[in-house]
């Protein structure tokens, strides 16, 4: 039976696994399930597998219309993610990264979730690497935030992690129409083997199929060619 992923992860936040007492920030570790909460509950709520009850319980919870949502759905979330930075860099001047020592699990990927949709990811990049290194968050988020900063500066991700998406005009029928692809890997034949050892449990095509995407591999010159 598939659990959809963000009411999934809601309920882990909320619920937390057992961790040695003497150890966890217990006040630290409430904070971040909160912003992880905001982050994640706005986000579920424009999901295409949310239900209707599901999506009324967020209105209910966050105070918003649904229209609006229907009127201003992106500006609602970079409102609370401009918020929820701020709040996480905070933190991070007190704590450095807040990892599973600290906060326990899973409770430790929450403010890399916050990093991951701010704009200050090639800042904070470096601190994520080592937090990986160290085993406080999944090596699997590292090479999530590591795609992601390479495609936003034009290059080629190394683990397929990250899809993309424009509005093109077809050349047969000269209408604009929605064009989602898997933004190009460096060395895409190997790219499952890459994915394994990161620690992914899918492939890149199964990966590209939950996301809705077709897998192709294209190359940034074949994304030039058809976006231009």
């Amino acid at each position: 039976m598939k659990i959809k992923k963000y009411t999934l992860n809601l309920l882990l936040f909320v619920f937390g696994c057992s961790q040695a007492q003497g150890t966890i920030n217990k006040n630290l570790k409430k904070e971040l399930d909160e912003i992880y909460k905001s982050d994640q509950i706005l986000r579920e709520y424009i999901d295409s597998g949310t239900s209707e009850s599901r999506k009324n319980e967020i209105l209910k919870e966050t105070g918003f219309s649904q229209n609006d949502f229907l009127n201003n759905t992106w500006g609602i979330i970079r409102k609370q993610d401009s918020i929820n930075i701020i709040k996480v860099e905070k933190i991070i001047a007190s704590y450095g990264y807040p990892g599973q020592e600290l906060v326990g699990e899973p409770t430790n990927e929450a403010a890399w979730y916050i990093i991951q949709h701010s704009n200050k990811i090639a800042f904070y990049f470096p601190l994520i690497k080592e937090a990986a290194e160290r085993k406080e968050i999944p090596f699997t988020l590292f090479a999530m935030m590591q795609d992601r900063l390479l495609t936003s500066q034009g290059k080629e991700q190394i683990y397929g992690t990250q899809g993309g998406g424009v509005t093109i005009k077809n050349k047969e029928t000269g209408k604009e129409e929605p064009f989602r692809f898997i933004s190009p890997i460096n060395d895409p034949m190997h790219v499952n083997d890459r994915r394994k050892k990161a620690g992914f449990s899918t492939t890149v095509e199964e990966n590209s199929k939950r996301m809705g995407i077709v897998y192709k591999a294209y190359t940034l010159e074949d994304i030039k060619s058809i976006t231009k």
